[in-house]
């Protein structure tokens, strides 16, 4: 079982920069597909990035380029750094794990999802 924990949402003029970090607590972190989600106001919540434990990683088309996700499997942490940030990104952002066997595996469907953390805002003014 993991419990996560994120951190280092804020309020950022457009074209700022933030970098969200995820804290999970488990023994198993490394057996798991570690994800950032994003959910706006009357928005679905839509998948941003995934980071597999080797460290593969699979963006959404419109994070391609801006944002970054790594992990750090010693200190059971996940990180998205967003640049060049747009109004469009304001939204509650959460972090998510998926349990998946392989150095490579990552999912890319919320459902298959199981931990979630509480989420944190961002906001991107114009």
């Amino acid at each position: 079982q993991l419990q996560l924990v994120e951190s280092g949402g804020g309020l950022v003029q457009a074209g700022g920069s933030l970098r969200l970090s995820c804290a999970a607590s488990g023994r198993t972190f490394s057996s798991y597909a570690m994800a950032w989600f994003r959910q706006a106001p009357g928005k679905e919540r839509e998948l941003v990035a995934v980071v597999s434990s080797g460290h593969r990683t699979y963006y959404a088309d419109s994070m391609k380029g801006r944002f970054t996700i790594s992990r750090d499997n010693a200190n059971n942490m996940v990180y998205l750094q967003m640049n060049g940030l747009k109004p469009e990104d304001t939204a509650l952002y959460y972090c998510a794990a998926a349990y998946c066997s392989g150095l490579g595996c990552y999912r890319t469907f919320r459902s298959d999802y199981t931990y979630w953390g509480q989420g944190t805002q961002v906001t991107v003014s114009s």
